[in-house]
């Protein structure tokens, strides 16, 4: 197993885990650098990059922009050693949050017509920061209520496109997202995609408009991916020049995939984007020595 994790979540967003305790997380697991990459927002990065460095673990700032592509496509671009503070990532992070809610009470009344009542108040409960309500936060009030043993089981049934529960949204344009991961000073990651609905001549799609857009990377070995994946989208890297990420893609202890620091390595024809982020990795200061 690698240590590089570059993309997880912490309660900023949808994580289960506070930005401070995530990353200890990690720091325990033996990850050697980490990046927090939450949903379309920064909040909870300067708790984290203080605790990675009082952890004496390398810390690169990240984002995680929702974008919604060719008409019925939402897919995600990770940016990678961003500036948190940016004006322009951060005006334009604004305008996504702030469709959340009212998406929210819409997923609310859908399921109200299946008989499922209370949602919009139970996910407000578990949403730390009520700005970032997802469908994340409906699955875990569904699963605490009992309606369904678990967070999959609850995408499966209600929160999936084309299931009761779910509303369709639009997010940023991926030149958008691009832009603004860019004008932060990071790059630009297409993340896990192997968990899209898209062939083959899709995927390429999406690849060669993320890269005319100033996108220079693609998770290759991430928590939703298999083997097979991994290899396929090694090949993708090699064949549109892109450079290779990791990320666990963690959320919360026991919903799943991979836990928090865990990745595979990459694939020797990879070309690791930490390489050209290393002027922007965090690093901790060494310790004190006396005489």
């Amino acid at each position: 197993m690698a240590t590089v994790d570059l993309h997880f979540h912490s309660t900023a967003s949808d994580g289960g885990l506070p930005p401070d305790e995530v990353i200890r997380r990690a720091a325990e697991r033996g990850a050697s650098l980490v990046a927090l990459t939450d949903h379309d927002g920064t909040a909870g990065i300067a708790q984290a990059a203080a605790t990675a460095a009082a952890c004496g673990l390398p810390f690169l700032a990240g984002v995680e922009v929702s974008v919604s592509w060719n008409d019925n496509h939402t897919v995600h671009i990770v940016g990678l050693g961003i500036d948190p503070d940016d004006p322009t990532l951060s005006a334009g992070l604004h305008s996504i949050r702030n469709g959340r809610i009212e998406r929210a009470r819409l997923m609310s009344a859908a399921l109200e017509k299946v008989g499922i009542s209370g949602a919009f108040d139970g996910a407000m409960q578990l949403a730390a920061n009520p700005e970032m309500i997802s469908r994340t936060h409906f699955a875990r009030f569904l699963v605490q209520s009992g309606v369904v043993k678990d967070v999959k089981g609850v995408f499966r049934k209600y929160l999936a496109k084309g299931k009761p529960g779910y509303v369709p949204h639009r997010w940023a344009s991926l030149p958008d997202a691009v832009a603004w991961i860019r004008a932060a000073g990071g790059m630009a990651v297409i993340a896990h995609p192997g968990r899209y609905d898209m062939g083959r001549t899709l995927i390429e799609r999406l690849v060669t408009e993320f890269k005319a857009a100033g996108g220079e990377g693609i998770e290759v070995a991430s928590g939703s991916h298999s083997l097979d994946d991994m290899l396929k989208f090694a090949l993708v890297a090699q064949k549109f020049g892109l450079y290779a990420s990791a990320g666990s893609d963690f959320h919360a202890p026991g919903e799943g995939g991979r836990d928090v620091g865990y990745t595979e390595a990459l694939p020797p024809i990879c070309k690791p984007i930490w390489e050209p982020l290393a002027a922007r990795i965090l690093q901790p200061a060494a310790p004190a020595t006396g005489d």
